[in-house]
């Protein structure tokens, strides 16, 4: 099964930027969409992005549209998640986690969770105005 494991959150002060970086091992290149995802205290985990698994497709939330950015390197096994403009209510923990995808040509993912699929461990992302 494909691990995941997120890195580089921080605190940072509204209207600034961070990284998130999203590290894939034991997966096969082209079989594997990722998203990320976030959970605030108190609430439900929100899907907010997803990148294909040739990268050729992205969605985003309306919350984080215009402001988030996903990419991916598969020579890297890292997927990325660049968050500008942050806002306080963009803080919460963030996860990269395997994603359903639909078979068209070219493939399209979606922001929800494979069943029983792989999440990482969280990045905590506080955001202060």
């Amino acid at each position: 099964q494909v691990q995941l494991a997120e890195s580089g959150g921080g605190s940072m002060q509204a209207g600034g930027s961070l990284k998130l970086s999203c590290t894939a091992s034991f997966y096969s290149r082209g079989d594997l969409a990722v998203g990320w995802f976030r959970q605030a205290p108190g609430t439900e985990r929100e899907g907010i992005s997803c990148i294909s698994s040739d990268g050729s497709h992205t969605d985003y939330a309306d919350s984080v549209k215009g402001r988030f950015t996903i990419s991916r390197d598969d020579a890297e096994n890292l997927i990325y998640l660049w968050l500008n403009n942050l806002k306080p209510e963009d803080t919460a923990v963030y996860y990269c986690g395997d994603v359903l995808e639909r078979t068209s040509i070219p493939p399209e993912c979606l922001i929800t969770p494979v069943p029983g699929g792989s999440w990482g461990q969280g990045a905590q992302v506080t955001v202060s105005s």
